[in-house]
């Protein structure tokens, strides 16, 4: 009894061990692929589709692109973790993500990048429509050479120009139903292209030492904070305005500006805010950007939201 008791510990030691690994380097891979901003494109994704459709789009062509959509964005922000590795080691933010933390290592992230990206390309292509693949294909070369690699490390614009990647969505669900890109659909573009910067910037502001200490000239890093909050509410202005032109394009009925004028107000109301207490010299905890960042969430999503039950209701 005694020898098979002493010997327990060493063989399920192993077993143990093996298990774990395996659940760290799957976890490592999902990490990767950044699943909460993969949330964010669908939200913009889906509701064109309605709106495009004036209605219900059929339900496989929506599951379709989803999943086209997931791939190719997932594709996109693997290559964006492999490129920014050095980064993400010095910020606190990403610091435990799967290539600082060693769970999968940079070539393998590269692959399965390369993966990710030809499926999305040929699901994309041979389930929905080649102009919606060539779409997507371009949105994850913007975001990769010309956001990540080009302009990321060179300039505080890098997020507004940067930016447009996370824009295509909308004209990727417009094309699923349509074939085609209309105005309405560059509306949506311009909506999430004016949101962008306001989003991305409170949460610049959070994690401004993270940001300087890895030497990326985020807006927050590089002025004053008085200065970005005035851009701030600028970009917002232009977003509830863009927001409102959707209403005479695109036919809608009440529902849809009634939303944009009351979410628009509160997103207006949180960037005044902000810069008021900016202005007073307010730093840090006190200057309490999250709010504005957790705004804005809810703002776009109450805007597409709003855009797809709108058809609905007519």
């Amino acid at each position: 009894m005694t020898s098979i008791d002493a010997s327990a510990p060493t063989t399920a030691a192993p077993a143990v061990a093996e298990s774990v690994r395996w659940r760290d380097v799957v976890s490592g891979y999902v990490g990767l692929t950044k699943p909460r901003i993969i949330e964010l494109l669908l939200v913009t994704t889906v509701p064109a589709m309605f709106l495009a459709a004036g209605g219900v789009p059929p339900l496989l062509l929506v599951l379709a692109t989803m999943v086209g959509g997931c791939f190719a964005a997932a594709s996109a922000n693997v290559f964006n973790c492999v490129l920014d590795r050095d980064i993400d080691e010095r910020m606190r933010r990403t610091r435990r993500r799967p290539l600082p933390r060693h769970t999968v290592g940079p070539r393998a992230a590269t692959v399965f990048g390369v993966v990710l990206g030809i499926a999305a390309t040929l699901w994309l292509g041979l389930f929905v429509n080649w102009l919606s693949a060539a779409l997507a294909l371009g949105a994850n070369a913007f975001y990769v050479f010309v956001y990540t690699i080009w302009l990321k490390r060179r300039t505080s614009q890098n997020i507004v120009w940067g930016g447009i990647a996370g824009c295509f969505p909308p004209l990727i669900g417009w094309t699923a139903v349509t074939g085609s890109v209309g105005l309405a659909p560059f509306i949506l573009f311009a909506i999430v292209f004016f949101w962008t910067p306001p989003h991305t910037w409170a949460l610049a502001f959070r994690y401004r030492e993270d940001y300087a200490a890895a030497e990326v000239p985020m807006l927050p890093v590089v002025m004053a904070a008085p200065a970005v909050a005035v851009r701030i509410l600028v970009y917002s202005v232009l977003t509830v305005a863009t927001s409102l032109a959707l209403w005479p394009v695109a036919g809608t009925g009440w529902l849809y500006p009634t939303v944009a004028v009351l979410a628009g107000a509160a997103l207006l109301w949180e960037s005044w805010q902000l810069l008021r207490r900016a202005t007073a010299g307010l730093l840090g905890s006190e200057l309490r950007p999250m709010r504005l960042f957790h705004w804005s969430n809810s703002y776009l999503a109450l805007i597409f939201v709003a855009a797809a039950v709108d058809p609905l209701l007519r």
